[in-house]
């Protein structure tokens, strides 16, 4: 995905994932796992500063929090980069609640991955990894039912439905065919009449493409977002606390927000700006601000 989207549209993103997420099932994609009870914020604390977030972090209804990332190869390095995301994540919760909840690793493999090992094995560790191969997905079927039931009958697609035409360009080999399914998608996400639906096809096709998506396309999606009503909403919502940020220092905080800086800062005052960002999912800048406040 290109870089420099702004941050307003990234939080304005989650926000709609969040909501639509609630309740949805992995059962679309072959995984009997309990449905998605929260969807929670992916950008953990990094070891490098290059070193990009996983893709999704949902809590299930059982309690246990899923780490899902989509990929397009069966690699060494990504191994690699699954023991830094759990590594990350038990010390997120760790240092928060100071217990470790049991984490599942979800790997979504797109259709240029036939089969790969599902456990990788060192003599001091173990990771054990639940994978979907979406090339094993009927990838045209799933597109011309999805089609007809949205053209031809102006109808409705079930959960299932609708889950897997978010990972539908997945299942696409090289990245120009799946950029053709991706354009696709955005076709019938056109047609969905149902708000909440319209917004999960969206949101979900961004995060599960985002390897591969053209910047082309990606806008298109985010204008589509800002034309919902939920999607007007929070844009204005942050276009105003966009102009109280640059009116008065300290302004841009809920007061509810400010609160929970000002305890952390008293409980906690070694901490730097970036560890209590991370630690109440706000920008270092607003901990700098109430910083100064500060007494």
């Amino acid at each position: 995905m290109s870089e420099g989207i702004v941050y307003q549209n990234k939080d304005i993103e989650f926000k709609l994932l969040s909501e639509t997420y609630k309740e949805k099932s992995f059962e679309a994609y072959g995984l009997k796992l309990p449905r998605i009870k929260q969807v929670l914020p992916a950008n953990l604390p990094s070891v490098a500063a290059n070193e990009k977030h996983m893709d999704n972090l949902f809590l299930l209804e059982d309690g246990t929090l899923a780490v899902v990332d989509y990929e397009s190869e069966d690699s060494i390095k990504n191994r690699i980069k699954y023991v830094n995301y759990i590594g990350r994540v038990m010390e997120r919760f760790y240092r928060d609640t100071k217990k470790i909840p049991d984490i599942r690793l979800i790997v979504i493999y797109t259709g240029d991955v036939l089969r790969a090992r599902n456990v990788f094995e060192m003599p001091c560790m173990t990771l054990h990894m639940e994978q979907v191969f979406i090339a094993e997905l009927p990838e045209e079927e799933i597109y011309q039912t999805a089609a007809h039931k949205l053209v031809e009958n102006d109808g409705e697609l079930t959960e299932q439905e609708l889950m897997q035409l978010v990972v539908l360009p997945l299942a696409a080999r090289g990245v120009e065919r799946k950029q053709e399914r991706i354009e696709q998608v955005i076709r019938l996400a056109r047609l969905i009449k149902k708000e909440a639906d319209q917004i999960f096809v969206l949101t979900g096709l961004l995060v599960s493409t985002d390897k591969f998506i053209s910047e082309e396309s990606a806008g298109t999606i985010r204008r589509l977002l800002d034309m919902t009503k939920v999607g007007r909403m929070l844009y204005e919502e942050g276009m105003e606390k966009g102009m109280e940020k640059g009116m008065e220092e300290g302004r841009h905080q809920t007061l509810q927000l400010v609160g929970r800086i000002f305890t952390v800062l008293k409980d906690e005052p070694a901490l730097t700006n970036k560890e209590i960002a991370d630690k109440l999912y706000c920008d270092e800048s607003d901990v700098d601000a109430i910083r100064k406040m500060y007494p």
